[in-house]
């Protein structure tokens, strides 16, 4: 079952000077806690498009918001931030009107296969040229296949998002409720149209046999599985940026509490990929100068009901740098927390060891389960 939540359809007014933001139309959407796997810095893509015209598919997935200037237009006519086609017609003159079939694609391949949550699928700038209605389906396809191989008869293709009308200059979420591992995404605007960007919601669904090749890995990787549960604070930047590949770029790509005035700490506590084994860990806090956090603790509990047990013991930390600890003993867990004190801030945590054998059987029923 696909529920849009809030529902918005029709024209929004014409721009008519001023901030491009001011009349456009958001909710805050439940799913929004969970990562986003048509994420870039993931490794997703937008691989193909039926026709990209007047703005390319690329541009569906790039990470900031919609950009609009009045005055930008090209050879091909107004230059917009997202992916835009041509108006469809009919065949002829007496029939000059698109079908009810007729609808233009683009093929995505998420960063990460996973189970999605929610989808939103952002009109921002599209105010009379948006889709009539948007329709989303996905398919799991293990290694790399090409689009041609996506399109072919023999590739299953699962609805999550039905024929359903938006609005333009809005963003339009929709709740998904399909509980299987997807690994690409077909995105249809009918009849044709423009789409700013487009963020798929959901938990990443590793697959057990890369992780058993591995041996050793990242056990808390978004990429590998791991996931932010929740945190103390996300005023400047949100907390499942310490779980992204690679290091941190910048100051905002990590993550940076605002200025506590008490004698408390903030925190962040994440569920792993499944029960592992941890045997080192590493506290990035690159490009975070003057507001890195001052020390830092890690504790581990196993099972939801489990005992907190301190790993790390509050350790000093220096700003814009990266602190490996390798520890006494492993430790066995489910969920991690670090502690930051007082406040401040971390870009990456890193905790390499490996799946128990109850781990890697739990990953591997899950994995089936999922229809991998």
């Amino acid at each position: 079952m696909t529920t849009a939540i809030p529902s918005y359809t029709g024209d929004a007014s014409p721009y008519g000077g001023g901030e491009p933001f001011a009349d456009y139309r958001t909710a805050d959407f439940p799913f929004t806690q969970y990562a986003n796997l048509a994420d870039r810095q993931l490794g997703a893509g937008v691989i193909a498009a039926n026709d990209e015209f007047f703005a390319m598919r690329e541009n569906l997935l790039l990470p900031h918001d919609a950009v609009f200037d009045p005055e930008h237009f090209g050879h091909k006519g107004k230059v917009m931030d997202g992916w835009e086609t041509r108006r469809r017609r009919g065949v002829s003159g007496e029939h000059p009107w698109p079908t009810a079939d007729d609808h233009d694609w683009a093929l995505v391949r998420l960063g990460a296969p996973g189970v999605v949550r929610g989808i939103v699928i952002d009109t921002a700038h599209f105010r009379g040229n948006y889709p009539q209605a948007v329709s989303v389906e996905g398919t799991s396809v293990e290694g790399s296949p090409t689009p041609e191989e996506l399109l072919g008869d023999d590739v299953k293709w699962t609805t999550l998002v039905p024929r359903t009308a938006v609005g333009g200059h809005a963003a339009n979420g929709f709740a998904v409720d399909v509980e299987q591992r997807f690994t690409h995404l077909r995105v249809n605007q009918h009849p044709d149209g423009g789409i700013a960007r487009l963020r798929v919601y959901g938990e990443v669904a590793a697959d057990p046999k890369w992780l058993a090749a591995l041996g050793t890995f990242d056990v808390v990787a978004l990429e590998n599985g791991g996931q932010v549960e929740d945190a103390s604070d996300r005023f400047y930047s949100p907390a499942t940026n310490t779980i992204q590949p690679g290091r941190s770029r910048k100051m905002d790509d990590g993550w940076e509490t605002r200025r506590r005035r008490d004698n408390g700490n903030d925190w962040i506590r994440y569920q792993l990929v499944q029960q592992s084994e941890i045997r080192a860990v590493e506290i990035d806090t690159a490009y975070l100068k003057g507001n890195s956090a001052g020390w830092a603790s890690l504790s581990v509990r196993d099972g939801e009901s489990g005992e907190w047990v301190e790993a790390l013991p509050r350790t000093r930390l220096q700003p814009d740098t990266n602190h490996r600890f390798v520890l006494d003993a492993p430790v066995v867990g489910t969920h991690v927390r670090v502690d930051i004190f007082p406040d401040g801030g971390i870009s990456r945590l890193r905790l390499f060891g490996s799946l128990t054998e109850s781990g890697a059987a739990k990953l591997a029923a899950r994995h089936q389960e999922l229809g991998g």
